[in-house]
């Protein structure tokens, strides 16, 4: 199993990426970063270039992307303009694959959240075939793309591991699999028995966070994290997982994750 960090919600730097943290992670042993692509699609050519000699530096890859869509793009509605929709997509996964990711997560709760009074049958059906269109650019950039489930607090549409395996079979195309986070499945009060019956299948990424606060980890009571992780274990998971989560002390609180997982794992 290999561990890393998403670093946009510790971000302190204007750009939103948090670059900034990418070295203590490397220094206190994650395995890999994971950085927001909407965040990194905005910046200028020569801003990215940047990004891409930091983490070359550090040691460690960035394998994954979180934030696929800025919340100023409409996904569905009356508003989404198709074309610009996808070359966003293009010039998104273009930098993922620059920096040698392999996964980028599809939660883009402001995007993709159905509008008031527009029919949610309607809003499903375009994610679905926006998921189409956008399967075939994945797979020009080499890269997966993993549906991710939220709270309903952030989107009204895809809210439980089980609902984004039915997305990613209605959508139907090989590249598009599923993400489970543990805070947004805790706080939904989803079964970690979804895992056991959908995961093999569908399972390829995962993130995490403490559901008191959304924080990082730190004590093996402080939440019921044992029947999500026997259940990862169950299906045979050993891919990736990212912590999620806020810190008030980064460099504290990111040491004391690393050393749960590896004691839970």
């Amino acid at each position: 199993m290999k561990f890393g960090c998403c670093l946009n919600m510790v971000a302190t730097r204007p750009d939103g990426t948090g670059i900034e943290f990418l070295g203590k992670i490397a220094e206190l042993g994650y395995d890999y970063v994971e950085l927001p692509l909407a965040e990194m699609t905005a910046l200028s050519d020569e801003e990215f270039e940047e990004i891409k000699k930091t983490v070359e530096r550090s040691g460690i890859r960035c394998e994954t992307c979180n934030n696929f869509f800025p919340g100023t793009i409409r996904l569905t509605g009356a508003d989404v303009h198709m074309d610009e929709v996808l070359a966003y997509a293009d010039k998104a996964l273009g930098r993922a694959e620059e920096l040698g990711v392999q996964y980028v997560v599809f939660g883009s709760g402001k995007a993709k959240g159905v509008p008031e009074g527009f029919p949610m049958d309607e809003g499903y059906a375009q994610v679905v075939e926006l998921l189409k269109k956008v399967s075939p650019l994945a797979v020009k950039h080499n890269i997966t793309i993993v549906i991710e489930p939220l709270r309903r607090a952030e989107c009204n549409l895809i809210n439980s591991f089980a609902e984004g395996c039915k997305l990613s079979a209605d959508a139907s195309v090989p590249n598009v699999k599923v993400l489970v986070d543990f805070y947004h499945m805790t706080v939904e009060n989803e079964p970690v028995e979804n895992i056991l019956t959908m995961g093999k299948e569908n399972l390829r990424h995962v993130h995490f966070a403490n559901p008191t606060g959304r924080v990082y980890p730190n004590l093996d009571d402080e939440a019921d994290y044992k029947p999500f992780f026997d259940a990862l274990k169950e299906i045979g998971y050993d891919a990736r997982i990212s912590c999620e989560a806020y810190v008030k002390d980064f460099d504290k609180e990111a040491e004391q994750a690393l050393a749960f997982f590896k004691r839970n794992w």
